[in-house]
Parts: C-alpha cells; sequence; structure tokens
C-alpha cells in the first residue's frame, strides 16, 4: 500500500480529533466566533452531535475500521452542506468572512478524502460477517 494513504488516513484522525475539539468548544460556548443563538435548531442539533460523531470517526479510522472512512466522508460532506448554508443563507455579511473561509476549507476537505477514499479503503479492516471470526481471518492473507 502506497505511503500516501497511510498519511491521509492519520491527517484524517486528526481533522476529526480537532472538528470534535472545535465542536465541543461551541458546545461550551467557549470558543469565540462560534455558532450564534441564532441559527435553526436542527442545525444546532447537527453542529452538537458532531462533538460525538467528529471522535467516532476518528476512533474508528485509528482502528483501521472501514466504517471510520465511509462515517468520515458522511460527515465532512454534510458539515460543508451545513456551513454552507449557514455561511450563505443564514449569514448576509457581503464579501469574505471568516466562515466562508472556513467553509472553503471544511469544502477542500470533503472532495479531497471523498476522492481519496477508494484508494484508503483496501488498507482498512472490513467489518466480520456473522460466523466470522479473527483466526480465520488471518489464515485467508
Amino acid at each position: 500500500m502506497p505511503r500516501w494513504v497511510r498519511v491521509v488516513a492519520i491527517a484524517a484522525v486528526c481533522l476529526f480529533a480537532y472538528g470534535g475539539i472545535v465542536h465541543l468548544g461551541d458546545l461550551l460556548g467557549i470558543r469565540p466566533g462560534g455558532p450564534s443563538h441564532s441559527i435553526p435548531t436542527w442545525l444546532t442539533l447537527y453542529f452538537t452531535s458532531l462533538t460525538v460523531f467528529d471522535p467516532l470517526a476518528a476512533l474508528l479510522l485509528v482502528l483501521r475500521r472501514i466504517e471510520g472512512l465511509l462515517l468520515g466522508c458522511v460527515l465532512l460532506g454534510s458539515d460543508a452542506a451545513a456551513n454552507g448554508y449557514a455561511n450563505y443563507v443564514l449569514d448576509t455579511a457581503p464579501g469574505i468572512t471568516p466562515g466562508r473561509i472556513g467553509h472553503a476549507v471544511i469544502t477542500a476537505l470533503a472532495v479531497a478524502l471523498i476522492a481519496a477514499a477508494p484508494r484508503v479503503a483496501p488498507w482498512l479492516h472490513r467489518p466480520r460477517r456473522a460466523g466470522e471470526c479473527a483466526i480465520h481471518e488471518r489464515r485467508r492473507v
């Protein structure tokens, strides 16, 4: 497996760990510039859920589980969409804002991870099927 595959996986772990910390800071109200209280409830719930799902994706990737990669792709894609809504529909400020720069970064990361996913996936472990044990899996390798 090419070295860059491991680098992508490690970068994704760091990204999701960082995301979990950022969203926890938003939840606790300690991060300046976090989401305002005027955003819709559904969007607040979504961003709050990332305090759990970002670290879960990081943990699954550390364990080299394909579920972590799939969850990560869904999280980054949906985070880019949610940030797009928050920064272009709800935020009426003209021009470039810090939120819009952040949205561009999240979107680029989402596209990069989704594009790399087919090459990263073979390096990860698949879930076991019912009745299959680790000993038999090792013998096949």
